[in-house]
């Protein structure tokens, strides 16, 4: 078959957002141009890629045999160009990373600091939540990942990085605040504000409460960590959050860490990438960056 490698990488687009449009954005191309390669890939193999069923697009059975193949063709010449990157003994490359929302706190400082050392290397940075993270382990999407608890239904090779405490914060004007050894039971009876769904740092507040036997009475749902302290601030309720969001808050003293029984939660952050991928050198270094790094890159608050 006589089929091009940006038919492919087109394919594998359209693929993987099941989207003309989203593809053609993705590749910075138009609509039409997506589409014509499309026609022309479905005229090699002689079968239809893709079928629409009302406004959706739905990969047929070739369809899906395609994006099989295509994934496995684009993934060994990516693989073949960083092995002979590796050979030239380049220090440039394109690194890509994912990151928990609540871990760009902190990374963009590691990075930063990282292309001062490697002027060369350009940077991919994807922030979201648990859910996304999962999709990119699932789709080998991006060369390193950074967040909480490692799947259980994926293979990763993962480290810790550090720990990252969850803390409860209130405004400095609540009347818990300043008070000592706070009772865990005393919380259920205040309104907490709370991580959207797919949140490692909600998952990780939920199963906390339900391993004490005990639960929240009253929440609000917000879409991010931002979100939270705002609130919090204003008296809308209190908040579980990680340690390394509050650095300014607690500088400035709008907000302050609640003394509770059998908290802080401790969790770490780990550093992953699917078993068995191939790491470019500029992932590598990153890797080994990050993990001598962090410490030195980090001035967190102190926990009474």
């Amino acid at each position: 078959m006589n089929i091009t490698l940006r038919q492919l990488r087109i394919f594998e687009a359209v693929a993987r957002h099941l989207s003309f449009t989203r593809a053609a954005e993705d590749l910075h191309l138009t609509q039409p141009a997506v589409s014509m390669q499309i026609k022309q890939l479905e005229g090699v193999t002689g079968l239809p890629l893709f079928e629409q069923v009302g406004k959706r697009i739905f990969l047929t059975e070739a369809g899906h045999e395609m994006e099989r193949y295509s994934r496995s063709i684009l993934a060994t010449l990516e693989e073949a160009k960083l092995v002979f990157d590796e050979l030239r003994g380049l220090k440039r490359g394109h690194l890509k990373i994912a990151v928990a929302s609540t871990a760009n706190y902190f990374v963009p400082q590691l990075l930063a600091k990282f292309c001062r050392r490697f002027p060369g290397v350009k940077v991919s940075l994807d922030v979201t939540n648990r859910e996304g993270l999962l999709e990119a382990l699932g789709d080998n999407t991006t060369d390193l990942i950074i967040m909480g608890k490692p799947p259980g239904r994926i293979e990763v090779e993962s480290e810790v990085l550090m720990e990252n405490p969850l803390v409860a914060i209130a405004p400095p004007t609540h009347p818990l605040a300043g008070e000592k050894a706070i009772p865990l039971s005393r919380l259920q009876e205040e309104t907490f504000l709370i991580r959207e769904k797919g949140s490692g740092t909600r998952s990780a507040t939920e199963r906390f409460f339900i391993d004490q036997g005990l639960s929240l009475s009253s929440t609000m749902e917000m879409s991010s960590s931002e979100a939270i302290k705002q609130g919090v601030q204003a008296g809308l309720g209190l908040g579980l959050l990680s340690l390394h969001t509050l650095e300014m808050e607690l500088t400035l003293k709008r907000l302050t860490i609640l003394d509770v029984q059998e908290l802080p939660i401790i969790r770490n952050w780990y550093v992953m990438h699917r078993s068995g991928k191939r790491l470019s050198a500029v992932a590598r270094s990153f890797h080994d960056f990050v993990k001598d790094e962090v410490s030195e890159v980090l001035n967190l608050p102190t926990l009474a």
